[in-house]
């Protein structure tokens, strides 16, 4: 699509017409500004130890310049009290030095993405001198002062570049299909050494003239080369079978040589070399000073002062006992029928049409199977769905409107999603998706209607959007990834066109640079005429004018000043409905005309009614280290009244535990899920005594869907604390998260945040700094905690909680932990002392398929087994496999990864238990991970109390659940055996109780 830079946010006269809309918005609803005060305190910590820490010498060998947590100081070469020369919040990585030693040259995420940025020696003169949407990384000043050279992926991978100071011009040195990163200009200046992914890859040089000559193949992943003085000798780091060396190579000879010591944790960034037979570089937390010879490294002792700020606040109040309804907030998919008259949408569970001008919608599909992703017929004659009332797997469905009639349509054991009808009524477009709980690729295909048959249209899409068809039928456009490389998994969200007839597909965007709003039903929609396509972008509504195939012939037009999802056109192309925040709208494109669609829809919390008396033979109250035996649990309605010694009792309703042991039911505290999973993903948690689960990002609208079903009892299922879409930066990976490009649609979706009362706020990866700040801020204020992959700075402007021990980090490494599984003082102590929450999510880490194929009562789990097809656990078998989780070297490092959480722990630092599934099994994966806390040192007290009480802390509701106590809400499992004796014995689920409500085993575990 267009080129051409047309965003209506980028001009500031714009920008603040925008602001003032949003005020208005504000103002219109007053509760928003219901906030309370935050008080802060401000922690001071000193540490003497790196996490992947980078260092450079100064070129007189006086001064050390380190990276520490993303923060640049300096540092006497021959140790002591470090000096901050930057704030911290600009992400800066990998410093070096000019020539003459005045000027600290380094990457920094200051402005969104990589740039190359510089600073005076004494902290003045901050200064970016690479600009532009792409990231440019590593960077090395020549010997003669006038060239820069670094790695960047401006020409669609990495290559490596230069910057010529004088003019600022930019050359391209390498032009290899793979990717070429971590260049170092030779000490006589005539070569650059480099890293390069290619087939034949490894260590390479390459001259002026642009012969390049392959010095080391790798084996394993190389970084960071340094030349000796002499020019005669490259030092890299290689990584390979779980070991990180520091490796010295003769480029004459090609003599290799491991400099250091074995297990030592070498860190993958740069050397410095002192002299032909002396270098420094940084491992095991520490600045360390080598020779060449045999002799031990000397560490240079350091310290250095991080302030923390952290705040104090009033967690946002709920009430779970009341009879008050609820408005129904999760109406997920609308779609406007052809006449424009009627909505359709999902809601509890199944269809609902809503007649315009009648506010109380229609219930057109009743049964306990998920409903979802409902499009109309061309003609309006029928609605097609997705639905799992025939198995564990989605399917498309087709309902009559005229008779009421269902119509199964597809039959695969694979999820069957997001249906789409063609203008002529022939044909459905689908996405075919690969993994059982509807994450992961999906292949683009047509259901010819007349013959039945099915055809793969496109080769699987990581999580693309809702099909759209243009109005002659001959083009399909959908929502998906385009990557800037191989070498890091980010892109940008874009429509892709895919010919019926097989031609070539293209990627477009409607503005250069930028994605469109979060894939899955934000757009693109083709108009039933052919001639516009709506999107979301920036949180917006937009339209572009479009030929038969999609190509672009006038600049966007923006429809709405307020935030859009799921935009649908009217038959007659002339009007958009969409969800506006908390309600439906319609847009008028001939005036601008916006127009509410009223929905009166309501839910109540299921909560029995009268007396229950549970006779425990033991309960673990979730804070206690022993059992209080033989005791009676008296609940009236959805709450526990006492806990008394048992006596003998008359009432009829009397659940005998008196051979079991009664504990609070358990918080799965990571996890992501969407509608696909279908109705057994509930019975799924309740079954293995997981009472509450967080929601860690996704579409706010399926996940308030999921909240409200399972709340209001229209399907079993747990309690759901949930946020919304991840809030990421100008680039994306996953459908979970939205790009957010501009302060001003950071306050839409924090507005969005407190209309939809989310429990918590969740930022991803490429999210800035000063996005993440604001967003914490504001959170705060409403009583909302704030989440992350980050740590620093983020833990020192307020951030609650660090989601992953290690996992995705937008620099290629991890600033919590090593590759060989270990961190290091900095980390330890920003955690501990700051209070911020860690879920660590070890299971992810290897530890579920390393569990899965060691122990035999993982594989075996009479829940896996009862619940689950036999496909999805013959596939856990297969990959498992791949994983090779149960090796020799995976073992190892499993061991390093305990052996750190382990020391977390003892050091005071707070975890919670969560496992990032559906990439590992919801569910199953929280026992394990509850395993591996044992493994690692936890008593079985201490891993039960991380998955009640402080689970229950962690997100503000510990005076209601989290423990057995009086008052508290009835969430509790009854499970055979001694689970603070053996940690499974929490899996041998008997009886959940959820809000008072009674679920069996034998039940949760039947087919429905």
């Amino acid at each position: 699509m267009s080129n051409q830079d047309n965003n209506y946010l980028d001009c500031p006269r714009h920008q603040v017409i925008f602001f003032l809309f949003i005020l208005a918005a504000i103002i219109a609803n007053p509760e928003q500004l219901l906030a309370q005060e935050v008080k802060k305190s401000v922690i001071k910590i000193t540490v003497t130890e790196g996490t992947n820490m980078a260092a450079a010498v100064s070129p007189n060998q006086r001064t050390l310049v380190i990276d520490l947590q993303g923060t640049i100081c300096t540092v006497p070469v021959e140790g002591g009290a470090a000096t901050l020369l930057t704030d911290g919040m600009g992400d800066e990585r990998q410093p070096g030095w000019s020539p003459d030693g005045n000027v600290i040259l380094f990457h920094s995420y200051r402005d969104g993405n990589y740039h190359l940025w510089t600073i005076n020696k004494n902290g003045s003169g901050l200064k970016q001198i690479t600009f532009g949407m792409y990231d440019d990384r590593e960077p090395h000043w020549s010997p003669d002062g006038g060239r820069i050279t670094f790695s960047s992926d401006r020409s669609g991978n990495y290559d490596i570049w230069e910057l010529l100071l004088s003019t600022g011009e930019l050359k391209q040195v390498t032009n290899d299909p793979a990717d070429d990163y971590h260049p170092a200009y030779s000490a006589d200046g005539r070569l650059i050494a480099f890293i390069s992914s290619r087939v034949k890859g490894g260590l390479f040089t390459i001259n002026q003239s642009g012969q390049e000559q392959l010095v080391v193949p790798v084996n394993g992943v190389f970084n960071a080369p340094a030349w000796s003085m002499d020019s005669k000798l490259i030092s890299f780091n290689g990584f390979a079978k779980g070991k990180s060396q520091l490796i010295v190579v003769n480029i004459a000879t090609g003599e290799q040589n491991v400099v250091s010591r074995e297990n030592e944790d070498v860190f993958p960034f740069r050397a410095s070399w002192i002299s032909e037979k002396e270098l420094i570089y940084t491992s095991d937390g520490k600045i360390q000073r080598k020779s060449l010879d045999k002799q031990p490294a000397k560490a240079i002792p350091f310290n250095a002062t991080l302030t923390l700020t952290r705040d104090s606040y009033t967690r946002k109040q709920r009430d779970f006992s009341t009879d008050t309804p609820h408005k129904v907030l999760g109406v997920f998919g609308p779609v406007v029928s052809p006449d424009g008259n009627t909505t359709a949408f999902t809601a509890l569970g199944d269809i609902w049409l809503l007649k315009h001008g009648e506010p109380k919608p229609v219930q057109i599909t009743h049964d306990p199977a998920v409903d979802i992703d409902p499009s109309w017929s061309y003609d309006g004659g029928s609605l097609i769905f997705a639905s799992d009332r025939a198995g564990s797997y989605m399917n498309i469905w087709s309902h009559d409107m005229k008779t009421g009639a269902d119509k199964q349509l597809t039959n695969f054991e694979r999820h069957a999603l997001q249906p789409s009808c063609s203008p002529d009524g022939k044909h459905i477009a689908f996405l075919l998706n690969d993994g059982v709980m509807g994450f992961g690729t999906a292949t683009l295909q047509i259901l010819d209607l007349i013959s039945g048959q099915v055809r793969v249209l496109h080769k699987p899409l990581f999580t693309a959007g809702k099909p759209t068809w243009s109005a002659d039928g001959k083009v399909i456009a959908l929502a998906a990834l385009q990557t800037y490389s191989s070498r890091f998994r980010e892109g940008l969200t874009k429509i892709l066109f895919v010919p019926v007839n097989g031609d070539p597909v293209r990627f477009a965007s409607p503005v250069e640079g930028r994605s469109i709003g979060q894939r899955g039903k934000n757009g693109p929609v083709w108009s039933p005429d052919g001639h516009m396509i709506a999107y979301v972008q920036d949180a917006v509504l937009w339209v572009e004018a479009v030929n038969e195939s999609g190509q672009p012939i006038h600049a966007p037009r923006r429809l709405t000043n307020e935030l859009a999802e799921a935009p649908s056109w009217s038959g007659d192309s002339q009007s958009v409905v969409f969800n506006a925040t908390d309600r439906l709208k319609k847009v008028y494109l001939n005036d601008g005309r916006v127009e509410d669609i009223p929905l009166q829809l309501e839910w109540r919390y299921q909560k029995p009614q009268g007396q229950t008396i549970i006779h425990a033979g033991q309960v673990f109250d979730g804070r206690s280290e022993s059992y209080q035996k033989n005791m009676d649990i008296l609940l009236n309605g959805n709450r526990i009244v006492e806990i008394v010694p048992h006596k003998t009792h008359t009432a009829a309703n009397v659940i005998d535990a008196s051979d079991k042991t009664v504990m609070p039911g358990l918080f799965e505290m990571h996890t992501h899920q969407n509608g696909s999973a279908g109705e057994m993903a509930g019975r799924n948690w309740l079954a293995y005594g997981i009472t509450s689960v967080r929601e860690t990002g996704g579409d706010p609208y399926d996940a308030l869907e999921r909240k409200e079903s399972w709340g209001s009892g229209a399907r079993m299922g747990p309690r759901e604390f949930f946020t919304g879409p991840l809030l990421e930066g100008g680039r994306i990976y996953y459908e979970l998260a939205t790009t957010v490009s501009t302060p001003l649609q950071l306050e839409m979706e924090l507005d969005r945040a407190v209309r939809l009362d989310y429990d918590f706020i969740k930022t991803y990866v490429r999210f800035p700094d000063y996005l993440q700040k604001r967003a914490t801020q504001f959170a705060h204020v409403h009583g909302i905690p704030v989440s992350s992959h980050e740590i620093y700075p983020a833990i020192g402007y307020g951030v609650d909680a660090v989601e992953h021990i290690s996992a995705t980090s937008r620099r290629g490494y991890s600033p919590k932990l090593t590759a060989v599984a270990r961190n290091y003082d900095d980390v330890v102590q920003l955690l501990s002392k700051s209070g911020m929450i860690m879920t660590p999510t070890l299971s992810l880490g290897g530890g579920f398929y390393l569990k899965w194929q060691t122990d035999p009562d993982v594989m075996n789990s009479m829940q896996m087994n009862a619940i689950f097809p036999k496909s999805y656990v013959n596939n856990i078998n297969d990959f498992a496999k791949v994983m090779n989780a149960s090796s020799q070297e995976a073992g190892e490092r499993f061991s390093e990864v305990r052996n750190t959480l382990s020391k977390m722990v003892k050091a005071g630092v707070k975890i919670t238990p969560g496992t990032d599934s559906p990439f590992i099994t919801y569910g199953l994966s929280l026992h394990t991970e509850l395993q591996i806390f044992v493994d690692a040192g936890l008593t079985p007290h201490q891993a039960l109390q991380s998955a009640t009480i402080r689970s229950a802390e962690a997100i503000g509701v510990e005076k209601d659940l989290g423990t057995i106590e009086a008052g508290k809400l009835a969430d509790l499992v009854i499970v055979k055996g001694d689970p603070l004796k053996n940690i499974k014995d929490a899996w041998n689920v008997q009886v959940v109780i959820k809000n008072g409500v009674r679920y069996n085993i034998e039940d949760l575990l039947r087919k429905q």
